[in-house]
């Protein structure tokens, strides 16, 4: 039986204990530099490897802030993600030019659906807007943009 400790306390989808099921991956960044190529074609590296073999599935890839958005913020918004998301690990959305927000759409419950914990919506927020978004902002409210981009999301997770 192995244990990791590097997750700590939170929540993501119905998981409590990321600690006995999760591998943590730290890179050398303070969270506000970019990440060098280096770093990231490394990190592909292991990525493909612990996927290959562990049978991790896509969306199961995510940042320290995605599961405590209390308590963590990295890797922060300079993490290429979406370039994780169109190598396999993690998901990503499309383009939303296009996209129509049904009017009772619920951003919240959206936020639950796709894996964070929304007991504090403004933080969760302030995460999601760093993955998936790429903007550094306290804003607790959803922008119109970032909202289509979780509809987005949401319907990988519904569909």
């Amino acid at each position: 039986y192995l244990r990791a400790w590097q997750a700590g306390v939170g929540k993501w989808g119905n998981i409590t204990d990321m600690n006995s099921c999760s591998i943590g991956i730290e890179l050398d960044n303070d969270g506000y530099e970019p990440f060098t190529d280096k770093q990231i074609n490394s990190l592909l590296v292991v990525l493909e490897s612990l996927k290959k073999r562990f049978g991790i599935p896509q969306a199961n890839f995510i940042g320290h802030e995605d599961w405590a958005p209390v308590r963590k913020n990295d890797p922060n918004v300079n993490f290429p993600w979406q370039r994780l998301a169109m190598q396999g690990f993690g998901n990503w959305w499309s383009d939303t030019t296009n996209v129509q927000v049904p009017a009772d759409f619920n951003s919240t419950q959206a936020l639950r659906i796709i894996g964070y914990d929304i007991r504090d919506l403004g933080r969760t927020v302030i995460a999601f807007r760093r993955h998936f978004c790429g903007v550094e902002s306290t804003d607790p409210a959803l922008s119109p943009a970032e909202i289509k981009v979780l509809y987005c999301l949401y319907t990988k997770y519904m569909y």
